[in-house]
């Protein structure tokens, strides 16, 4: 409680650049640094095709997004809006499911930061990812606005590292070594897209802390549209300089194709910098999952899902400070176990499409039973343009899901064991709370 008698709030203070940058930031992460390799392998030149392609559903999600912040903006929205729309037990599954998802997406990015760093330099790899979470929990911690502009800061860096190897490796690129449009076939391009999709993951970061932006309802949707389209420049851009400077075949036989790709512009500045601009890219999605992570933990604790006691904000910084200590646990008692990259980035992707389709049926839901809440929202689209995006929302997420099984099923009985386990404790704790999910449901 405040002096004033009245509940605490989440402070505030993250304006239009922070919603892009965290978004962007979110999305342009250790991808760009490893999927390119893997994509040129199964697609060839067509890589770039498969991008635009990935694209797509992104673009569907986003603007689900988009319409939901503008109409309800809520911190730890990805569990507040299936909950209120859809149902309580749905939205209880889904920020269960991403305890999994933020712990295994924290534990990677440390593992591939510590592996980078160690091409300049030895490291000790779980007291190194020790630090690291340290430092990233101690922003999110002392203010969201503090660890909004750490993201900024970092974002620009990595922008200025890309666009430098872009405009000095373009001019010495070659079609010819690109070859035809789709060396691999169509076929190859298809292949690609599902592998591809991971590089847009995460672009509407900016709805978890919808209560800590500036003028929400008109920021964070502006913000989503800026960040998609910055990630699609990026991407573009970086993919098609590497295979004009490599050649798919190259790029495809590349451990570090960024790295190898440089070294022609770059000369013997390639490895420090694009190094640089793979620590900086992972860190700032670390900080992105940090916040993210947090706010859902207090989210599922406002509404008595988890422990009350993780709905504290703390009096002098404003951020829900518990959760964001409980994060930190669970992130560091995850250093202590085994990890497989592989493994560890399909447990991510499984319940990150679950949880789009479920705030893609909310919206459906929202725009069909809550003419209120439609009419109130910043974005003015129909109740039939919002209906219809989310359904083809809703398959998009659906087919992802179906498409990764021919990958790997060992993750997708991992996702399964847990949500199990989670729904348990939900059976246990429902009694408890009926009453709540009435109150913040009407």
């Amino acid at each position: 409680m405040s002096e004033a008698g009245k509940p605490a709030a989440l402070a505030g203070g993250v304006g239009l650049t922070g919603v892009v940058m965290l978004g962007a930031g979110t999305a342009i992460g250790v991808s760009i640094f490893t999927v390119l390799q893997p994509a040129a392998e199964i697609g060839g030149s067509g890589l770039l095709i498969a991008v635009a392609l990935a694209a797509v559903p992104t673009v569907f999600f986003a603007m689900v997004y988009a319409f939901l912040a503008s109409a309800l903006p809520r911190s730890g929205a990805s569990y507040e809006w299936p909950r209120r729309f859809v149902h309580p037990l749905v939205g209880f599954l889904v920020a269960w499911l991403r305890i999994l998802t933020n712990v295994g997406a924290l534990t990677l990015l440390a593992t591939v930061l510590v592996q980078y760093l160690g091409m300049a330099i030895a490291l000790p790899v779980r007291p190194t990812m020790a630090i690291v979470f340290t430092l990233i929990f101690a922003l999110n911690y002392v203010g969201v606005k503090v660890a909004a502009h750490a993201q900024t800061a970092m974002m620009a860096f990595l922008l200025v590292a890309l666009a430098t190897f872009v405009a000095l490796g373009l001019p010495q690129g070659s079609m010819a070594t690109m070859g035809s449009l789709a060396s691999k076939g169509w076929l190859g391009v298809v292949f690609a897209v599902p592998l591809l999709i991971s590089l847009f993951l995460g672009i509407e970061a900016a709805v978890e802390i919808g209560e800590e932006v500036r003028d929400p309802t008109h920021t964070i949707p502006k913000g989503i549209a800026l960040a998609v389209a910055l990630t699609a420049i990026v991407y573009v851009s970086v993919a098609a300089t590497a295979l004009l400077l490599l050649g798919p075949e190259r790029l495809a036989a590349s451990s570090a194709p960024l790295i190898e790709a440089a070294e022609a512009p770059l000369g013997r500045f390639a490895l420090p910098l694009m190094l640089a601009a793979a620590a900086v890219s992972i860190l700032k999605t670390l900080n992105a999952t940090a916040m993210t992570f947090s706010r859902a933990l207090f989210a599922m604790g406002r509404t008595g899902a988890l422990p009350p006691a993780l709905a504290a904000i703390h009096p002098r910084f404003g951020t829900p400070h518990r959760a964001v200590l409980l994060g930190y646990v669970l992130a560091m008692t995850a250093i202590l176990l085994p990890s497989n990259l592989v493994f560890l980035l399909l447990a991510v992707n499984i319940p990150t499409m679950l949880k789009y389709l479920a705030c893609c049926l909310a919206a459906n839901n929202l725009a069909r039973a809550r003419p209120d809440l439609h009419a109130n929202a910043a974005l003015k689209w129909s109740r039939g343009t919002v209906r219809t995006l989310a359904w083809i929302g809703v398959a998009c997420a659906g087919a992802l899901i179906i498409a990764g099984l021919g990958a790997d099923w060992r993750p997708y009985l991992l996702v399964f064991g847990w949500g199990l386990v989670g729904l348990v404790y939900w059976v246990v704790r429902r009694p408890s709370l009926r009453a709540e999910d009435g109150r913040t449901r009407a």
